[in-house]
């Protein structure tokens, strides 16, 4: 599963940081009908989710795998021949659909294949070499165009194909484990009258998955809004953000595993250590509505200090990201926790949705405001996870060695 994140991280990198250029170089069509296109069908996408949730509960999380690998591999090979208007949003909307459904389906696999840590190692690990994939795998284009041109975009794309292909294959070794609800055969019956109804009602769950609405706002603030910070309010060169990029994704691939084990060594509970990671990224962005008042205007004070701010915001990145994860993992019951995941994933979809439009309007009424606004959010997120706490399965919030099945609820510590 490792080797498989890594391979898909490595095809993932080969067009995610050019993906305007890279679809309107393979299609030859506008960036703006390109760009309409591919707001058009994320949002559609999201409707994939519901389906993909039913379909692990139903056939198990490895197979609903193959079927996404197999749906973006196929839409990379034809995405050169979709010249035309139709078939390029016929194909973008299949590898769409893929695209947001797969987060969701892997979470749901991580709950069949590990137990109590070892949860948590995997989602580190699975992040760590994610990450490295993904800069491999922009290096790689990189290198690619730079050689053979733009015709090397066609390239990539067959490349991102086969990328999907391998990282299928990988996952043929992994065997789910096998619990004692499963093996009673309690499992079917559940899937069946359950549904989302399930989830619906799990208010504990529910209160997870908006406190993580809340911080991946602060995972889409990287990508969104701090480059039109960078150069729109502080008027600094683009290259900063460029910066920025690469100490996150380096320290993400290069620390991610040490600092998750670091965490997980404390014996801090999921919940808790999810809310420290939110609580620094509140701090980064003091500092940064801090930086929004001042202003400076040397270019490398202002270098020095967005590293420094960036350093601590992906320190919190990594401390929330492993433990917040494992936490929908673990509080998901089993017999449902595709459907789970597939609500739980929503929250990240929708915080991508509205990013552009929410930081883009925040930042026109005050370079302070989104920073102040993302301050606020990361600190209720901290809140609602410490409030839920004792709500949640104990299994779910307490980092153990052993996986045992247990019912009981956490009580104050």
């Amino acid at each position: 599963m490792t080797f498989a994140a890594a391979v898909n991280g490595i095809g993932n990198g080969m067009y995610i940081p050019f993906t305007l250029v890279f679809f309107h170089s393979v299609t030859g069509l506008s960036f703006p009908v390109v760009g309409a296109v591919l707001t058009v069908t994320g949002l559609i996408g999201m409707g994939a989710l519901p389906l993909a949730g039913a379909a692990v509960d139903r056939f198990g999380a490895r197979p609903v795998q193959y079927v996404l690998y197999a749906a973006r591999a196929v839409g990379f090979l034809l995405y050169p021949a979709a010249h035309a208007l139709p078939a390029f949003a016929a194909v973008v909307m299949v590898t769409a659909a893929a695209d947001r459904a797969f987060p969701a389906v892997q979470s749901a696999l991580i709950g069949e294949v590990a137990r109590g840590a070892d949860r948590d190692r995997l989602q580190a690990a699975l992040r760590a070499l994610t990450n490295g994939g993904l800069g491999a795998g922009s290096l790689l284009a990189t290198l690619v165009i730079g050689v053979a041109g733009s015709g090397a975009y066609t390239y990539a794309a067959w490349g991102n194909a086969l990328s999907f292909a391998v990282a299928a294959l990988a996952l043929r070794p992994l065997r789910p484990i096998r619990t004692v609800a499963t093996a009673a055969g309690a499992v079917p019956g559940a899937r069946r009258g359950a549904g989302y109804r399930l989830v619906a009602a799990d208010r504990p769950f529910l209160i997870v998955t908006s406190a993580n609405f809340l911080n991946a706002l602060s995972y889409s603030a990287l990508s969104v809004l701090f480059p039109l910070f960078v150069v729109q309010w502080l008027r600094a060169p683009a290259a900063l953000t460029g910066t920025a990029f690469t100490v996150n994704t380096v320290l993400c691939g290069v620390v991610g595993m040490w600092v998750a084990a670091r965490v997980r060594g404390s014996g801090a509970r999921r919940t808790r250590s999810a809310a420290l990671g939110g609580t620094l990224f509140a701090t980064a962005f003091a500092g940064l509505a801090v930086f929004a008042a001042v202003r400076p205007t040397v270019t490398w004070a202002i270098g020095a200090v967005l590293v420094a701010l960036v350093v601590l915001y992906t320190l919190g990145e990594l401390i929330h990201s492993p433990s917040a994860e494992v936490l929908a993992v673990s509080a998901a019951p089993e017999a449902v926790r595709g459907r789970y995941m597939a609500t739980y994933q929503l929250s990240w979809s929708l915080a991508k949705a509205l990013a552009p439009s929410l930081f883009t309007g925040l930042l026109a009424v005050d370079g302070r405001v989104p920073w102040l606004f993302l301050i606020g959010t990361s600190l209720v997120a901290a809140a609602l996870l410490l409030r839920v706490e004792r709500r949640l399965p104990v299994e779910s919030v307490v980092v153990a060695r052993s996986a045992e099945p247990a019912r009981e609820v956490v009580r104050a510590a």
